[in-house]
């Protein structure tokens, strides 16, 4: 992909669950974000942190995935997540009431994403707040599917 390219395709932060419902359980519901993401519509960006994050939750032993299972779904978010590894910048973002749900916030706001998905009431509550002061929307993966077209922008509040 080139830089313009990247530069002109929106960028969109999933949070662990969102990535399970993709990756792991191939949730229907969730059927649009999967093509958005696979025709390139979006651009899925992830960095280390919550990369470490998506390999753990893997690993937990509720989910029954043995070392042979956790490889296709690792494959699919590989190919459809872009590595963010640029420095998190220095700006001041509401705090996450669930700290391990911060690493979101701060890398949706270091990449410049449109969107960050996710299921968990800590970050879908401070959705208003995002959306006014950094142009971010939080969004259930739900909504934003029902919401989707690839000329799908936010509407000014």
């Amino acid at each position: 992909m080139s830089a313009a390219q990247g530069d002109a395709t929106p960028r969109i932060v999933l949070d662990t669950n969102v990535c399970l419902d993709l990756f792991v359980f191939g949730d229907p519901a969730v059927a649009v974000l999967r093509d958005a993401l696979s025709r390139g519509d979006v651009i899925g960006m992830t960095d280390a942190a919550c990369l470490d994050e998506w390999h753990r939750v893997l690993a937990y032993p509720v989910l029954g995935l043995g070392d042979d299972a956790r490889e296709a779904p690792s494959q699919a978010y590989d190919a459809v997540m872009h590595r963010h590894a640029a420095e998190r910048p220095a700006i001041a973002l509401p705090r996450c009431a669930d700290p391990d749900d911060q690493k979101f916030l701060e890398l949706a706001a270091a990449c410049n994403a449109r969107w960050l998905l996710s299921r968990d009431d800590a970050l879908l509550k401070l959705a208003r707040r995002m959306q006014r002061e950094h142009g971010l929307e939080i969004l259930s993966p739900r909504d934003w599917c029902a919401a989707w077209t690839p000329s799908f922008r936010p509407s000014p509040e």
